[in-house]
């Protein structure tokens, strides 16, 4: 069974033929004389055989000479010292001069035993005809030969044959020119290069010590070691939401003697905001008074007293301004409702004598002694970044000074435009100088381990393929090579598959290379 990558590389070679008995070099020109029939050197040719690569091609025809229609043929492989091959893949083609209106389906002939191989050629019609016979054997490799022919005349004379070794010709500035034999580009006019067999099916490339130096070849090594990627963000500077303080009401009211009067404005836990009247208020001091003198005799743990006291409280009415209340014995009417906590005034929607209701957010304050930096990282980088990870914050109005921090949580979704995730740092701010909205650049170290890697210079990138090219150091070969890789870091690309430790790579000099491997092999990666 023949190899998957030689038999890709045979049908290309002899695709490369078919096309070659078309272009100029391969036909014989209308004044050779094919008029007569062939006789004599031809039939001694067509008795000893043709070679074409490692083989000696005898192509018979079963009913001489060849016509119109389907005709039985057989051709006798034999290796150099005349021994029949029985292991190989034979095909035949035959094409008019005419081009594609004359041109017959390939066909691949059934082994019959000692080396022949038989087949039915079909001839669409009269003419002259050029028949391209390809042969592959697993241990001897692929022949090329091309023959001449005309309907009812017998003989076939041999037009080229591909050298041992050489899978076709080419252009060094029009790789896409493919010819059998040795000329000059049909495009550029510069001389055809050999292409070797073996280039083609195992994509090794040879360059010698002096091209090596023209070009400016460097080489690295496939190594394990540590990596450790920089992670770089920007942010804004935000609130911390758990220490953000709404003040409401629980009853309906006026607002009087606001004392909190403008957005920013500090203030201190139990310290007046502003002062309230409510007549449900008012009516619920007085019924606490008159149920404490009324029941006064029964002890101030009375339950009657006690549930009047958890009504206030209920309404957020301080304990001591309870107490206050029964040392007075009298209610007030505007009364004063103090800041739950220590911050600054960060929403304000009250002025004086402005009506309040009940669940209405009047004002909000922030404690401004921490912070929140909320940043945005690439999706390619979320798989590295964890809670609890540390941090470097800095500002670009203070380059000179920074924040360490933690990564306190990872949000779980991802912006769709953007394509970036969003990750939230903690900062101490017992100085105010972190002010919400303001930018931050955030940067984060992860810590990869022990990877394989290579210099990122010796990794080329071909539409959605990587590869490297490496060095055998046998003669100046290289053979590229497709590689799957993985994270980047410290100039150095990691390799997932492909490589194994202590491989040498190209690292300069990539780019021409890969053009002469391009020239030179056709590999898929390009």
């Amino acid at each position: 069974m023949n190899h998957p990558n030689r038999t890709a590389a045979v049908i290309a070679a002899f695709l490369v033929v078919c096309a070659a008995a078309l272009g100029a070099g391969l036909f014989l020109d209308d004044a050779d004389d094919m008029s007569a029939p062939q006789t004599g050197h031809d039939d001694h040719d067509q008795q000893a055989g043709h070679t074409a690569g490692p083989f000696r091609l005898r192509i018979v025809p079963d009913q001489p000479p060849l016509q119109p229609g389907d005709n039985p043929l057989t051709v006798h492989v034999e290796d150099r010292d005349g021994q029949p091959v029985n292991d190989a893949q034979v095909r035949v083609l035959a094409e008019a001069d005419a081009g594609d209106a004359g041109k017959s389906p390939a066909v691949t002939l059934a082994a019959a035993g000692e080396g022949r191989y038989r087949g039915t050629l079909p001839l669409p019609r009269d003419g002259k005809y050029s028949l391209a016979v390809d042969a592959d054997a697993p241990d001897l490799g692929h022949g090329d030969l091309v023959l001449r022919f005309r309907t009812g005349e017998t003989g076939l004379v041999a037009a080229t044959s591909t050298p041992e070794g050489i899978a076709h010709y080419t252009c060094s500035m029009h790789p896409s020119v493919r010819e059998a034999e040795p000329g000059q580009c049909p495009i550029c006019g510069m001389d055809l290069i050999p292409v070797g067999r073996e280039e083609v099916e195992s994509g090794v490339i040879t360059l010698d010590a002096r091209r090596r130096q023209l070009i400016g070849v460097e080489t690295g090594r496939a190594q394990r070691r540590s990596l450790g990627k920089v992670i770089r963000a920007v942010g804004e500077v935000d609130f911390d939401e758990r220490h953000m303080t709404s003040v409401t009401l629980k009853f309906d009211g006026w607002i009087d003697d606001l004392q909190a009067d403008f957005v920013g404005k500090r203030v201190e836990r139990g310290q007046r905001l502003f002062s309230v009247y409510s007549p449900a208020l008012l009516s619920a001091q007085q019924e606490y008074l008159e149920t404490r003198q009324r029941l006064s005799r029964r002890g101030p743990d009375d339950s009657l007293i006690e549930a009047a006291r958890q009504r206030l409280r209920l309404w957020d009415i301080a304990p001591a301004q309870i107490t206050a209340l029964e040392r007075r014995g009298q209610p007030l009417e505007n009364l004063p409702i103090q800041s739950p906590v220590s911050g600054t005034v960060v929403e304000k929607h009250v002025d004086n004598g402005s009506q309040a209701r009940a669940g209405e957010t009047l004002l909000r304050i922030a404690d401004l002694s921490t912070v929140w930096i909320d940043a945005e990282v690439y999706e390619s980088d979320l798989p590295l970044i964890a809670e609890g990870m540390e941090a470097t914050v800095t500002l670009p109005y203070l380059p000179d000074r920074t924040y360490r921090a933690r990564v306190d949580y990872v949000y779980p979704y991802l912006d769709d435009r953007t394509r970036t995730a969003r990750i939230r740092l903690v900062l101490d701010n017992p100085e105010g100088t972190l002010k919400p909205d303001m930018y931050a650049e955030v940067r984060l170290e992860a810590d990869l381990g022990e990877r394989l890697v290579v210099p990122e210079e010796a990794v080329l990138v071909a539409g959605e393929s990587r590869v490297v090219f490496k060095d055998l150091g046998d003669d100046g070969k290289l053979r590229p090579v497709r590689v799957r890789t993985g994270q980047r870091a410290d100039g150095f690309i990691e390799i997932i598959e492909g490589l194994d430790p202590g491989d040498a790579v190209i690292t300069s000099g990539n780019f021409l290379i890969a053009a002469e491997a391009k020239l030179r092999t056709g590999m898929d990666q390009w």
